[in-house]
C-alpha cells in the first residue's frame, strides 16, 4: 500500500493499525516513495549492539575513552580562562 505523507499526518492511528495488522505501507511525498512502515514481528535483526559495560560504534577504539567515568569528568571540567 501506497500513501503520501500528508495521509499519514492526517490519519495516523489508522495507517499504524494497518501495520500492526500485518500490511507494509510506502510514504511517498511529492510522489516518490521516501520511507516504509513494516511491523516490527516481520523484521528479522532486532538485536542490538551487546553492550555489557563495553563501547562500541565510534568510541570503540578511543583509548582516552577506557576509563568512561574519568573521560567525562574531564570534559565536564572545561577550560581554564587565562
Amino acid at each position: 500500500m501506497e500513501i503520501t505523507a500528508k495521509q499519514l499526518r492526517i490519519q495516523p492511528g489508522r495507517i499504524i493499525s494497518q501495520v500492526e495488522n500485518g500490511q507494509e505501507i510506502t510514504i511517498t511525498y511529492r510522489g516518490k516513495p521516501r520511507a516504509k512502515l513494516i511491523p516490527i514481528r516481520d523484521r528479522k535483526n532486532i538485536n542490538p549492539p551487546d553492550t555489557d559495560d563495553e563501547l562500541f560504534g565510534m568510541w570503540k577504539d578511543k583509548k582516552e575513552a577506557e576509563n568512561v567515568e574519568e573521560y567525562i569528568r574531564t570534559l565536564r571540567k572545561g577550560r581554564k580562562l587565562c
